[in-house]
């Protein structure tokens, strides 16, 4: 049996579609309890007021382009690649003062 070996960022890649499909649970997209339980258990250190459950909904709302009330996978990858580009952001103005 091959054993694929993933490069950081393949599994990185990987693990946020995981993360998506089971906090899913075979559907297409996130109701309001699973979205919560996938911010609070996943992106609590990058988040604040994860244990809001108000921020957490307007969190949602500001994501749910076709307001359905849920978040889809594309919806999804909204907050991932606006969470990426904050974390760049840090990066770089930490490395700008002549942090690590």
């Amino acid at each position: 049996m091959l054993v694929v070996q993933f490069t950081n960022m393949e599994g990185a890649i990987k693990t946020v579609v995981m993360q998506f499909l089971s906090s899913a649970r075979g559907k297409e997209s996130l109701g309001g309890k699973s979205f919560q339980k996938l911010v609070q258990s996943q992106l609590g250190n990058i988040l604040g007021d994860t244990d809001s459950s108000s921020a957490v909904k307007d969190m949602m709302k500001g994501l749910d382009d076709n307001q359905d009330g849920k978040v889809s996978f594309q919806e999804y990858l909204t907050l991932v690649g606006y969470l990426a580009n904050s974390l760049s952001e840090q990066k770089a103005q930490s490395s700008a003062a002549g942090g690590p």
